[in-house]
């Protein structure tokens, strides 16, 4: 089956996932598409990301990074792969020889980033233990390709693992840093499950994705602990979306729930991992990691639990949407796609999902309380992945407020009630896989992405959906 990105082309505003959709569809209306296929139907789309400057299109594929202008012609393409390669060579055999046989191996696009300071691309791959390039913008010129530290490698090599990077800028006076979060693979001694990064001016630098801070016993890193694995012997943090918001970086997570002793693990007989969605919040400033809080997420629509994390995106939540939810215009809210239940099965029968909304500043104030809760010595840090035993919060007289960071004490923090998405539409019938969003005239609109691959409208007075056929109704 061929790969194809599609333009629906009627109005100026484009919203992109791996379908381009018009911000205004009419069912009634015949469109006109604008069309991209790669040459080869294997090189499957893995991430998109839009020159909000121009409309410019770069997409990262297996083997290749795509330019296209807004209108979907290519402009250039920059090859990545194949390559001689083997998972087990570490170092890669492009920095020392590797006695394991190597043989031609795809380069997966994982991560796909604007770096608009410094008119570049950043693109990694899975070859290589996962190897990042920066290309220019402009023609996807090669300015630098870092891989002869240990440090330069941030993705891995699992083809499904997933990867995402925030970029965060400090203006003229500092040099921009790259937070990265990535599933480790069974490899915590090589990967940092999150850590922020030195992000270069000059590409070819020496430091580029060097740890903001590192000495003997601190460092801009977590890593999952060997304990961890003992317990849940194939325990991985999966990454499903990242964002920068006020003063803090934030990763949505899918992870397993630690259990009291190794038979909880997935690979127990007779027994399901229980998997749980979390976000994690990072502060932008923090070079030692005090401030990490992880809060569960899920979403009930109906008596019917929705607690594995699909997809998110963060939008605004418009002037409609914000009154019902008793926040601002402005203010941040997280667009989330669930599936039913808690336990992952990797033939999962049921097709159920549900579109949910956050308000941001709802999910700050749980951290808030908990952190106040904490350093009142009350309850334990209750994150049980990262300490493994329980840890008693300890009692420290200050002031807490909204831009709190942390301290060397009651950090890493976990927060054990779940927060409560509002849920807005279920589909019983096509499981909806993806979601984007914006404001359009004060109303809220969201489009979502089907594994049958349809892609719906969600959004306005009662949250009235479409699908691409014309099909239309309300929301169950």
């Amino acid at each position: 089956m061929s790969v194809s990105l599609f333009l629906l082309s009627h109005s100026s505003t484009c919203l992109i996932a791996f379908l381009l959709v018009q911000s205004s569809i009419n069912a009634a209306e015949e469109e006109d598409y604008s069309t991209f296929s790669t040459e080869n139907p294997e090189w499957k789309f893995n991430h998109v990301a839009v020159d909000e400057r121009n409309g410019n299109v770069y997409l990262g594929a297996v083997n290749r990074i795509y330019k296209l202008s807004p209108d979907l012609n290519v402009q250039v393409y920059h090859e990545t792969g194949p390559d001689e390669d083997n998972r087990k060579c570490y170092p890669p055999r492009i920095v020392q020889p590797c006695s394991e046989p190597l043989s031609l191996t795809n380069n997966v696009n994982k991560m796909l980033l604007m770096d608009y300071r410094e008119n570049r691309l950043l693109a990694c791959g899975s070859l290589y233990q996962g190897i990042c390039k920066l290309l220019r913008l402009d023609d996807l010129f090669k300015l630098g390709e870092p891989f002869h530290k240990k440090e330069h490698y941030l993705s891995g090599v699992n083809e499904s693992g997933s990867v995402f990077g925030v970029i965060v800028s400090y203006g003229d006076s500092s040099p921009d840093k790259l937070f990265v979060a990535t599933a480790v693979d069974g490899k915590p001694e090589y990967f940092p499950t999150i850590s922020s990064r030195k992000l270069a001016r000059n590409s070819e630098e020496d430091g580029m994705f060097a740890y903001v801070f590192h000495d003997e016993f601190v460092a801009s890193m977590i890593k999952i602990p060997s304990d961890t694995f003992t317990i849940v012997p194939d325990f991985d943090i999966y990454y499903v979306y990242g964002f920068g918001s006020g003063n803090f970086v934030y990763f949505l997570t899918l992870q397993p729930e630690m259990g009291n002793g190794p038979a909880t693990g997935s690979s127990s007989a007779g027994r399901e991992q229980v998997y749980t969605s979390k976000i994690v919040r990072l502060c932008k400033d923090d070079t030692a990691f005090n401030s990490y809080v992880e809060v569960p997420l899920g979403c009930v629509k109906g008596g019917v639990e929705y607690r594995l994390l699909q997809a998110a995106y963060l939008s605004k939540a418009g002037a409609i949407l914000g009154r019902s939810l008793g926040v601002g215009p402005d203010d941040d809210v997280l667009f989330t796609i669930f599936s039913k239940g808690q336990k992952r099965r990797p033939r999962e029968a049921s097709q159920e999902s549900a579109l949910c909304v956050f308000a941001l500043r709802e999910i700050n104030e749980r951290i808030k309380e908990r952190l106040q809760s904490c350093y009142k010595g009350e309850g334990t840090l209750d994150l049980a992945w990262l300490k493994v035993k329980d840890i008693r919060c300890s009692s420290a007289l200050l002031t807490i407020d909204d831009n709190f960071c942390g301290l060397d004490m009651n950090a890493p923090l976990g927060v054990s009630e779940m927060v409560q998405g509002i849920p807005l539409f279920s589909d019983s019938t096509d499981k909806m896989t993806s979601v984007i969003a914006y404001v359009y005239k004060n109303h809220s609109l969201a489009f979502v992405g089907t594994k049958s691959g349809r892609v719906k409208k969600v959004g306005g007075r009662g949250f009235i959906n479409r699908g691409l056929s014309g099909v239309s109704g309300r929301p169950s």
